[in-house]
């Protein structure tokens, strides 16, 4: 799963994600899910399975119902 497909399936999950570049150079941004945050790296590049629970842990998502 990339960056993407993650923001893709939060929206339809019925979370309201928002990604924003951070100021400066670079691919990384914060993703928020209500006042929650985390940091994702490029939104094309595929995030591996340890990263992805640690997000998911960061914004208060329970793995099982992703």
């Amino acid at each position: 799963m990339n960056g993407n497909e993650l923001i893709k399936k939060l929206k339809k999950l019925g979370y309201n994600p928002r990604f924003e570049t951070g100021p400066g150079k670079g691919s990384h941004g914060t993703l928020y899910v209500g006042n929650k945050k985390t940091i994702l790296k490029d939104r094309k590049k595929e995030i591996g399975s340890g990263l992805l629970n640690q997000m998911l842990n960061a914004l208060g998502i329970n793995k099982k119902k992703f």
